[in-house]
């Protein structure tokens, strides 16, 4: 089917953070657009009503009346002047020794790619030079394309361990990680996931000073003051420090990867995250990270609206891709589509839904020969509605519930509709089977 609607999605775009690239490459989609929608205002406050003679037009009958309100006024302002300098004085204090107490942790890390395109500026290519010239101008040098952070997170032995983001190391021939007294050393990626957008990279432990403190995300609250450092822009402005609010805490938002859809539960924050900051931590007042930033809006008239990976979810993945260097996901055997990207008119006169089942769940494109799915009895042009009695309306939500509620070997109940009458399916899980279908 070619002539699906539309999706039903808001406009605006979420970017990864990393820096741009030095070279424009054919690479892989980190994340592009993903659904949402943001309702913008402003709030205008009236200066005079912040001044401590403000009430002063309410009582214009004598002077010396009017004389001793100000007074009166004016020295309770000075006060209340003064007990806020002393808290603001004493709260950046405490975030200025807690940055330079974790600021060791933090680290830079640069990607290197091999570069195969060839330099046209010795003019026409018919132009005949010697061949040996010819391969010199047609580079396989590691070139520097993008740069990223990270965060120390772990050290044993003679090695320590950083976390970064996914799409600041893929693509990677070489990496290189800068520590805070100035080195670069080198660094082996241990593992990594696009679909959460994390990895680990493993360097040299003879200069690390300082591992970071790995906190609680789910103790976080809205409003609660946080601090991202990384490293925006490049080395040049590395460990810039910036503080925020969390403005919100538990959000979804989808986004394409190099291995399709998926879906992420994130932290949003008003703290600002420019491009390089990806991979660095977000962090408690008292130095503990709570979040890896990761993305933030980028559109015109949006602003100081970041995302971070929570730490709680962060770690099960960084544990298992310490131990196995890689993530083990259950395979369904399916290639899918969102229904409400097939016409109205196909659901309900080719595959039966009623107007109330209509758009609501997955469409079932193509599934695998010998899958767990195929096993089953899943078949072309079903319509899966939930997994486990969790109700399921896209190919994101579908992915997010087996990935996150089962496990390899399990067995899971899949409820769908063919023909307009809902069945069930048991299926066995297995190990996910690269580069075959999409889930």
């Amino acid at each position: 089917m070619t002539n699906h609607k539309d999706e039903k999605r808001p406009t605006y775009e979420l970017q990864t953070v990393e820096q741009p690239q030095k070279k424009k490459r054919k690479r892989a989609g980190w994340l592009k657009p993903f659904a949402s929608g943001i309702v913008g205002g402003t709030l205008a406050v009236g200066v005079y009503v912040l001044t401590p003679y403000a009430h002063h037009t309410e009582d214009s009958t004598a002077n010396e009346s009017s004389t001793k309100t100000e007074t009166v006024s004016t020295n309770h302002s000075s006060s209340n002047t003064s007990k806020t300098t002393a808290v603001q004085t004493s709260n950046s204090t405490n975030i200025s020794n807690m940055v330079e107490n974790v600021s060791p942790a933090i680290v830079g890390i640069t990607n290197y790619q091999k570069q195969s395109e060839t330099d046209s500026s010795f003019g026409d290519i018919n132009t005949p030079f010697d061949e040996s010239e010819q391969n010199q101008n047609n580079s396989n040098q590691e070139e520097e394309t993008g740069t990223g952070s990270g965060v120390i997170f772990k050290k044993s032995g003679s090695k320590a361990y950083v976390l970064t983001n996914n799409h600041v190391i893929e693509g990677a021939n070489k990496l290189t990680v800068s520590l805070h007294d100035g080195t670069t050393v080198e660094g082996k990626l241990v593992g990594a996931d696009p679909l959460t957008d994390l990895a680990v990279v493993e360097i040299s432990s003879d200069k690390v000073t300082k591992v970071a403190t790995l906190g609680n995300s789910s103790s976080l609250r809205v409003g609660e003051t946080v601090i991202a450092i990384g490293n925006p822009l490049g080395e040049d402005l590395s460990r810039t420090v910036t503080q925020g609010i969390v403005s919100g805490v538990d959000r979804t938002v989808s986004m394409n990867t190099s291995a399709g859809e998926s879906s992420i539960n994130v932290i949003q924050t008003d703290a600002a995250i420019n491009p390089g900051n990806s991979g660095g931590p977000l962090l408690t007042t008292d130095g503990k990270v709570v979040g890896i930033t990761s993305m933030k809006i980028s559109e015109t008239g949006v602003e100081g609206i970041g995302f971070a990976l929570p730490i709680n979810d962060v770690k099960p993945i960084a544990e298992q891709l310490l131990s196995k260097g890689k993530i083990e996901r259950p395979y369904l055997g399916i290639s899918m589509l969102d229904l409400e990207q097939v016409p109205d008119v196909y659901q309900k006169e080719t595959l039966g839904l009623t107007s109330s089942q209509v758009d609501k769940g997955v469409y079932v494109k193509e599934v695998a020969s010998g899958s767990p799915a195929a096993k089953a009895g899943l078949k072309a042009e079903d319509v899966i509605i939930a997994i486990n009695g969790e109700k399921v309306k896209t190919g994101s939500e579908l992915r997010h519930a087996l990935y996150t509620n089962a496990k390899v070997g399990d067995t899971v109940q899949i409820t769908l509709v063919r023909n307009g009458k809902k069945e069930t399916k048991q299926v066995k899980l297995t190990e996910v089977e690269s580069k075959q279908v999409t889930s």
